[in-house]
């Protein structure tokens, strides 16, 4: 068969070749030449069997200045449709041109240049010549911008965040471009910044603690603790947004290119000869700044504040919150006690404004007169009674009644009664005052010589227990208490059982305290020192007299 006149497979293999030349053609960027312009559409030749039509918008701004001959660049997106024609896209060919060039700057991490065109849920849309990207919200700004109208359809850099060129999705941010050309401007400000260097700026924010300073494109913080000498407590006191000030630099953190601000360093430190302004003991005027729970504030002159300690504001109220007895803006009297320039510290006194209540106690109710008061408390060591002056005394347990225990005694006493009592002892450096009750009563046996050492007494038994007898000294009314081993000289006669309640008995004095009143008595030292006295009387049992004999005729002596 000759070449003129093709076999079957020869026209098999031409198919072939034609559908692949199509199947490779679809989808991919190819030349081609503008044959003709035909209203709003171009007619364009790419090389394949058919020709292709493309609306002229699709070409952009560009599209007037088209015309027959012109070589254009489009995607083939089908290679023959239902009426015969190429279906051609330049805005596809133009998205797939932008997205190779944009992945390259992104792989390089440089900016690209896009325009805002829409808003959509949660952003906007940015077209990147021809790629649509999505700028977030929170990526347009470095603060929230409620407008963005001003913003779109303007040309303007952008960086890319992320790119996914099988999901098309592409995402970008202003706000790193914007934070990455002030993070420069800051830079340079800075350097141009020194410490202790005088600057004005204009107050941009406030908060609690301090105020924003714009220094020209760079904020510094004015602290709230060096506004001024003087306790400021909120900013808006002395400043207001958009108000000019002039401030010093303290300090510059070169890294984090933070500033620190002052204004007080620009005037004269009112510490500066603190020491003879206010001496030690110096009583002078001042206004209560602040009350915390230990003390008050008070303010003795612009930028001079001093510290009234809960323990220095009364001599009497020891428990009190400082709130109970001084207010905010109260002017007050108060003594200076320490000064410490160093630590800028002032240490005053408001009790020390008033006479010591103790001292003025001393002189009019010196130690032995009588006083009266309301008992206010009861504890387990005594009473103590309110005094005049604001003053408490204490009656020791030990003070209450010359014969009975203490502990006993204060039973019978009961807040909110009145006593009288005696002044015993004052102490005013340790705010004591020692009273004494029984010393108001008369000493029953104070001048009774009965009661030395060694003295035979009458005792009325008023208690039995297994380990002796409880007796009652029948001429003085002391008690006192007779253990077994000193009812008798017998062993066998050392039994607390064989005596009764109410039966009277003598007995030895052995022991006994003026100043407590206690005494201890005993059965069987009276009985060893009769025995002792009828032997040195009598004679010894040695001549020949029993001992029974020798005591016999010592109790017939006695009666």
């Amino acid at each position: 068969m000759s070449a003129a006149n093709p076999s079957r497979d020869d026209f098999a293999s031409l198919l072939d070749e034609s559908f692949s030349e199509s199947n490779s053609a679809e989808g991919s960027v190819v030349r081609g030449v503008i044959t003709s312009i035909e209203k709003d559409m171009a007619i364009i030749d790419v090389g394949l069997k058919v020709e292709g039509r493309v609306p002229l918008k699709e070409f952009g701004t560009k599209a007037k200045d088209l015309k027959a001959g012109d070589t254009v660049e489009v995607m083939v997106e089908r290679i023959e449709n239902a009426l015969g024609e190429a279906v051609l896209s330049r805005e596809k060919a133009r998205r797939e041109e932008s997205w190779v060039k944009l992945e390259e700057k992104f792989n390089r991490g440089e900016r690209v240049e896009g325009v805002i065109f829409n808003q959509v849920k949660g952003g906007f849309t940015v077209d990147l010549d021809g790629a649509v990207a999505f700028l977030p919200r929170s990526q347009v700004d470095i603060r929230p911008i409620r407008d963005v109208t001003p913003l779109m359809h303007t040309p303007q850099p952008f960086e890319i965040l992320k790119m996914d060129r099988r999901r098309g999705n592409i995402v970008v941010s202003r706000r790193t471009v914007l934070e990455e050309s002030r993070a420069e401007q800051r830079s340079e400000i800075v350097q141009n910044l020194e410490e202790g260097q005088v600057v004005e700026g204009v107050v941009k924010n406030i908060t609690d603690y301090g105020a924003f300073v714009d220094l020209g494109g760079i904020d510094g913080l004015l602290h709230v603790t060096d506004m001024a000498w003087r306790r400021v407590n909120h900013p808006t006191e002395i400043l207001n947004i958009g108000q000019t000030v002039k401030v010093q630099i303290i300090r510059i953190n070169q890294e984090t290119h933070r500033i620190s601000l002052g204004m007080k360093q620009l005037e004269s430190d009112p510490w500066g000869d603190i020491g003879t302004k206010f001496p030690i003991g110096k009583k002078i005027k001042g206004t209560v700044t602040n009350i915390t729970d230990y003390g008050a504030f008070v303010e003795l002159e612009p930028g001079i504040e001093g510290l009234i300690h809960v323990s220095e504001m009364s001599w009497t109220k020891k428990n009190v919150h400082p709130g109970k007895i001084l207010s905010t803006s109260q002017d007050v009297d108060v003594v200076v006690l320490e000064v410490d320039p160093a630590k800028r510290r002032i240490s005053l006194g408001l009790k020390q404004t008033l006479e010591n209540p103790w001292e003025a106690f001393v002189r009019s109710h010196p130690v032995g007169s009588t006083v009266e008061g309301e008992v206010k408390n009861k504890t387990e060591f005594g009473l103590f009674i309110g005094l005049d002056g604001d003053v408490d005394g204490m009656v020791h347990l030990s003070d209450l009644d010359w014969t009975r225990p203490g502990e006993q005694v204060i039973e019978e006493y009961q807040r909110g009664q009145m006593v009288k009592a005696q002044v015993l002892d004052i102490d005013v450096d340790k705010e004591r005052i020692s009273l004494g009750i029984k010393q108001l009563q008369r000493d029953t046996g104070a001048d009774s010589g009965d009661l030395r050492k060694n003295a035979v007494v009458t005792c009325e038994v008023t208690k039995i227990t297994d380990g002796g007898i409880e007796v009652r000294l029948v001429e003085s009314g002391l008690e006192s208490f007779i253990k077994r081993n000193d009812l008798s000289r017998d062993r066998d006669e050392q039994r607390p059982e064989r005596f009764s309640v109410g039966q009277k008995l003598d007995a030895r004095v052995i022991a006994y305290d003026k100043k407590t009143r206690k005494v201890q008595v005993s059965v069987k030292a009276l009985e060893i020192a009769e025995e002792k006295e009828a032997v040195a009387q009598y004679g010894s049992t040695d001549s020949g007299a029993s001992l029974g004999d020798i005591l016999g005729a010592a109790l017939k002596s006695r009666n």
